[in-house]
This record gives structure tokens, sequence and C-alpha cells, in this order.
């Protein structure tokens, strides 16, 4: 199949596993997920496999996103964002709108707190502490720049409405097991998954360590993982 890329194998503490990355066509907010899945990982996936999702593509799906036309940026953004680091994996609360996005979450107060904190964290070298008190919300933010695709320049992409309900719907359709994740080239974070899953939340992510869905213009949100 033209669409299935096999992204080699990798060895865990729970035995060896081959991957394989299904690609699809550019997903818009608003496609019906499950007809995704049916199209392109449906006729490939075994029964025994597991299928990781992106968890971009199935917020885009749930229309889970914010536009910056839709906010009002604060001088409280400007100003706290102007101390936040800079990611390597993508926009951080350096960029305003991710920061505006805090304070309309969580409230001025713990934003403030948290950039204190944050800061009194990078002198003893401990990282991600903002996000820590924050939340997953903030944290699992997507979007808000256009370096890879210029259309998420004007948007944010929240983390996906229960995920672990969302994988237990693709199972009882389906008869796939499916987790979905938050990953990118520095890590990976399980969000939710179904209950016909018995690995743990370490184990999935080891399956999965180098990131073999990418995190530039492969347009590769699914990943079927095959025990050897």
């Amino acid at each position: 199949m033209e669409q299935i890329i096999n992204k080699g194998c990798v060895v865990t503490d729970t035995g060896k596993y081959e991957r394989y990355a299904v690609k699809t066509h550019f997903v818009n907010e608003g496609e019906n997920y499950f007809e995704i899945f049916q199209k392109y990982v449906v006729p490939f996936a075994k029964e025994d496999d597991i299928v990781l999702c992106g968890e971009k593509v199935v917020a885009l799906c749930q229309n889970r996103i914010v536009r910056k036309s839709e906010m009002k940026l604060s001088f409280a953004a400007k100003f706290l964002s102007k101390f936040a680091s800079v990611s390597s994996t993508g926009i951080g609360v350096n960029e305003p709108y991710k920061m505006q996005f805090a304070i309309d979450t969580v409230g001025l107060p713990k934003v403030v707190y948290a950039s204190v904190a944050a800061g009194i964290g990078k002198v003893f070298r401990k990282k991600g502490v903002f996000y820590e008190i924050v939340g997953i919300e903030v944290s699992g933010l997507d979007g808000f720049y256009g370096n890879v695709w210029e259309k998420y320049g004007e948007m944010g992409i929240l983390i996906p409405e229960k995920p672990k309900e969302f994988c237990e719907e693709l199972y009882n359709k389906f008869n796939i097991k499916t987790v979905i994740v938050d990953a990118n080239d520095i890590g990976q974070e399980v969000l939710g998954k179904t209950n016909k899953i018995e690995l743990t939340d370490k184990q999935i992510v080891e399956m999965i360590r180098d990131n073999p869905a990418g995190q530039g213009r492969e347009c590769t949100p699914f990943i079927v993982v095959r025990k050897m």
C-alpha cells in the first residue's frame, strides 16, 4: 500500500515491534475521524496491532481549536511571554497568543505564579515548571506557528476531548486497539488508550521513543505497531 511507510523496528522490555507510519491527506478541522480511520488504517491494521494516533488530528476533527481572531491579546500576555524559554520542539508560551491562552484558561494569578516559579526553576536547572503548574490544557496546546503549515499560524489546537473514551469508541467500531499520543522529537506522552491494551503508558512510549511519525510535513498521524 502506497501510504504505508515502514519505520523500522524497536526493541523494548516487552518485545520487538515493527512500526508502520500511515500517510493520509492533510486533515482539516471538522472532518470525520472515523471515516479517516476507516479509509487509511482499517485496511492495513491487524487484530493484535496497536495503533498510535496523533493527538493533533483527533483534536482537529473534534473542532478543538482556538483562533487568534477570537482572542484579545493582553498586555500581561505580551509582557510575560518575553521571559519564557524558547522550545526546540515547537511554539511555547514565548508566543504571546499561547501565553494569552494560558491566562484565559487558568487565570492571570496562576500564570504569574507559574512564571515566577519557572524563573526560580531555571536557577536550579529544572525545566517544565511552568507547565507543571498551569496543567495539560496549556502544555498540550499546539499551533500558533506557521513554520511547517502556514494555516496553523492563525490557530491553536487543543488536546483532544475525552481521549480514553474516544479510544474505546474506536475499538467498539473497528475492533482495533488504539492509543492517543502527544509526541515530538523530545518526548512522548500517552493521553488515553483503550482498556484492551494491557501495556503501561511507559511501555507504550518506549515503542515510539524515536518519534517515528515525525513533526514536519509527513502527514502520518497513525503509527501501527506490530509485535514481531
